[in-house]
């Protein structure tokens, strides 16, 4: 019996040392547990919390599912929720689309001194999220630097009132606040792409714009699709933002969760329109990740 479980250990050692991908999980282990214990522990409480009633500071902790039939019963805050998904979609084109260019120029243009573009590009992270979102406050402002600039050419007679407060003033405060985020993976892709296809499509005859659309923007796609979720992921949930440059008219649902765990003190209301924020987000990035895939295939 003894020498049959020395067998069976020493074959498990053997297979230990064989295979590389249980040696690498098993080094990762520790780091492995401690991000789901971050993750997951986090968003069961917060499902857990979403079933739960509460009543002035007191949690019942009874099973219901009134937190959610508030959520459809309620027109506000599913229109809340769809105002902040587009607000982030296009926040995700502006900011994507004015990345592409950029990291294309130091991908295939910069031939020397490609680190100090890339330093110049991180150059926003280097300061406050805060900083620069007042930045933006300041220069959209009714008084701000905009609005002076224009009445001092006399373009202007009275200071232009739609620069701040509203949706527009949180998607360009949000797409420059993301530009690097969707700089770098572009950047990357692009970087990979080996020269020599290109050189063979412009042998065979290809202009430049055909060789972009069908091998430059499919082989570059990861770096894109990454961007898009760098940006739209984070920016459903910003609160910070919509609440300093966006007013009543650029409130988004992060403002309404971040509401409900404070001065409303509807800890499980929060947690639910935390779910289905959730839930909504990743449906929306399942579409996003199918729309590129058929991109690709017709591209292709």
């Amino acid at each position: 019996m003894i020498s049959a479980d020395r067998t069976l250990v020493d074959k498990i050692r053997l297979q230990f040392r064989r295979s590389e991908s249980i040696r690498g999980y098993t080094l990762l282990s520790p780091t492995l547990l401690i991000v789901l214990l971050g993750l997951l522990f986090p968003l069961i409480i917060l499902f857990t919390l979403s079933f739960w009633k509460q009543e002035y500071v007191d949690l019942i902790q009874t099973f219901t599912l009134k937190n959610y039939g508030d959520f459809f019963e309620k027109k506000i805050y599913y229109l809340i929720l769809y105002r902040s998904i587009r607000i982030s979609a296009f926040v995700m084109f502006v900011t994507v689309l004015l990345a592409y260019p950029l990291a294309y120029f130091i991908a295939f243009h910069v031939q020397k001194n490609k680190m100090i573009w890339i330093i110049l590009v991180t150059i926003p992270f280097w300061t406050s999220y805060l900083l620069r979102v007042f930045s933006w406050k300041v220069i959209l402002g009714y008084n701000g630097v905009i609005n002076s600039s224009l009445l001092s050419l006399g373009l202007i007679s009275e200071p232009l009132e739609f620069l701040l407060y509203n949706p527009f003033a949180v998607v360009i405060t949000l797409a420059h606040a993301w530009a690097a985020v969707a700089i770098l993976p572009i950047y990357v892709s692009l970087e990979k792409i080996d020269r020599s296809l290109i050189e063979a499509s412009r042998d065979l005859g290809e202009s430049a714009v055909a060789t972009f659309i069908r091998v430059t923007l499919p082989l570059s796609l990861p770096g894109v699709i990454a961007a898009c979720l760098l940006v739209f992921i984070p920016t459903v949930g910003d609160y910070v933002t919509p609440a300093l440059v966006g007013g009543t008219r650029g409130i988004m649902i992060g403002n309404i969760i971040q509401s409900m765990f404070g001065k409303a003190l509807n800890w499980p209301l929060g947690a639910a329109l935390s779910i289905i924020s959730m839930l909504t987000v990743t449906a929306a990035v399942c579409l996003l990740l199918g729309a590129t895939q058929l991109f690709k295939k017709k591209v292709s």
